[in-house]
């Protein structure tokens, strides 16, 4: 019997067991927020049920005067314009620089790990605790390919499935964007 339930046990645990992959979500060593705030570009992210069927997404960081940062997430879903308004703290500066948190609902706040930003921080890759969540964001809707090419190599390194990855159509902002330049 004790054998019978050692071997259930074991049976149970194996497809999770098998599963479950090594990943590095660890933050950027270094991180210097009044550099990262502004508009980012989506432009790939994993599949999720709040960002499903969006298009042409943006984040904004905003530090207000009392520290605190507004998050303005925006896109289009069906054809209409999608705002979601949100809060982040930086409850780490100095230990972890690169982990922010942020909320889009009353006091539940989710992780956002900074995991790579380069050194004139034009494009990012974030993360979570979570192995289920992973962007890709720009400062241009159409990020340059040796950029973009460094932060796919920084996933895979991490242990991402960045075939996984969700290509954000961008033509709306491409066009605003160009119209501007």
């Amino acid at each position: 019997m004790k054998r019978l339930m050692i071997l259930s046990l074991f049976a149970a645990a194996l497809p999770v067991w098998a599963c479950s992959k090594d990943f590095d979500n660890s933050t950027v060593t270094e991180f210097d927020l009044n550099r990262y705030l502004g508009e980012w570009y989506e432009i790939a992210r994993y599949d999720h049920s709040f960002e499903r069927g969006m298009d042409n997404t943006m984040a904004q960081y905003i530090l207000q005067d009392d520290g605190k940062v507004i998050v303005l997430n925006t896109g289009w879903k069906d054809g209409k314009f999608k705002l979601a308004e949100g809060k982040a703290k930086y409850p780490d500066p100095k230990g972890e620089p690169g982990a922010l948190r942020v909320s889009f609902f009353l006091f539940f706040y989710s992780d956002y790990n900074v995991m790579m930003v380069d050194e004139n921080y034009q494009i990012s890759l974030v993360g979570s605790k979570s192995e289920n969540y992973l962007w890709i964001l720009s400062r241009t809707p159409k990020p340059d390919p040796a950029l973009l090419q460094m932060v796919l190599d920084e996933a895979q390194a991490r242990g991402y499935d960045t075939s996984k990855l969700i290509w954000v159509d961008q033509s709306r902002n491409i066009a605003a964007w160009e119209a501007e330049q």
